[in-house]
């Protein structure tokens, strides 16, 4: 089964592109999904899937931290945004090009 979360995050678009060039052109190893909306009130939301919560974690340390360091030029605000993890019933679609389900 797959690994989906939610997550706000109280950053605008301009920094996000920063984050996504620290990141580089290489897909992340286990991402299936990941999905950027700008929320009404302000802020982005991040939607993501991953084949497992271990390649998520792996990305994080290895990748996305290290990114998100360089793009806020090594002072990010104290804490992380909360992240709501969700239950998926059902995975389906593109995505499932190697029968994931």
């Amino acid at each position: 089964m797959v690994y989906a979360y939610t997550q706000d995050v109280p950053i605008d678009a301009a920094l996000y592109q920063r984050i996504l060039d620290e990141l580089g052109p290489e897909p992340l190893a286990g991402s299936l999904l990941h999905l950027c909306v700008r929320r009404p009130d302000g802020g982005l939301r991040y939607i993501d899937v991953w084949e497992s919560e271990q390649a998520c974690a792996r990305a994080f340390d290895e990748r996305i931290h290290p990114a998100v360091d360089r793009a806020f030029g090594g002072v990010r605000p104290d804490g992380e945004p909360v992240v709501e993890h969700l239950e998926v019933l059902d995975a389906s679609g593109a995505l499932t090009l190697a029968g994931r389900r």
